[in-house]
């Protein structure tokens, strides 16, 4: 069997890839936060077992840092707090890469994502997961890096869709729903709006990065 062959066997995902990605699509996506008339579906969400600490007297005000905080006291102990929300997040992955998840990915998501944006598959689960934690997606995607499945250049298109919008589902449901009573369309509508938008950011990002800094990825596989 020749190399290409062994890599084609190696990246071919079974029934039990498919129903990995599947669990992971639905664990990271935020779909089971919040579920009308079904909260204990909640148990399954990442954000819910992630956690988050509580208040101290103004619950308006104060939290486990106290109230003023400033310099590199108040900015150690916020960075402390994003620990355990990254290590679940990685062992998470580690998990569903090992029951063929990313392999999935990659074999499903590869004819959206190399047309679209120049990026292979495996990278949609760290995409999935940005749309529910910032911090985790970030997490997934340095993961990836390091381990040599996609490039430096993927990368920087990868951090581009993760940070217009970052969180998106989470920030808009939680933050946004303050104007939700002061919009003229549908809910879904901005929410929509901005998923695609950070598509086209990415490719702009893109496209930049194969014309006027094309020469900085040359070298590269």
């Amino acid at each position: 069997m020749d190399t290409e062959s062994a890599n084609r066997q190696r990246w071919s995902p079974g029934l039990g890839a498919y129903l990995a990605l599947i669990v992971a699509i639905l664990f990271f996506s935020g779909l089971f936060l919040n579920v009308q008339d079904a909260k204990w579906l909640g148990a399954f969400d990442f954000t819910t077992l992630g956690g988050k600490f509580g208040t101290i007297k103004d619950t308006a005000r104060a939290t486990f840092v106290g109230e003023g905080g400033t310099g590199a006291k108040a900015g150690f102990l916020f960075a402390l707090s994003l620990v355990p929300t990254v290590m679940l997040a990685l062992g998470l992955l580690e998990i569903f890469t090992h029951y063929g998840a990313i392999r999935a990915a990659h074999k499903l998501l590869t004819p959206l994502l190399k047309p679209l944006l120049g990026i292979p598959g495996r990278c949609g689960l760290a995409l999935i997961t940005d749309l529910q934690s910032t911090d985790a997606g970030a997490a997934l995607t340095k993961e990836l890096h390091d381990e040599q499945q996609i490039s430096k250049k993927d990368v920087v298109i990868m951090a581009a869709w993760q940070y217009s919008g970052a969180g998106l589902i989470n920030n808009y449901f939680a933050i946004g729903s303050a104007l939700f009573v002061s919009l003229s369309v549908p809910v879904l509508v901005p929410l929509l709006l901005m998923f695609v938008l950070k598509f086209v950011g990415a490719a702009v990002v893109r496209m930049v990065l194969t014309t006027f800094y094309k020469q900085e990825f040359q070298h590269e596989k």
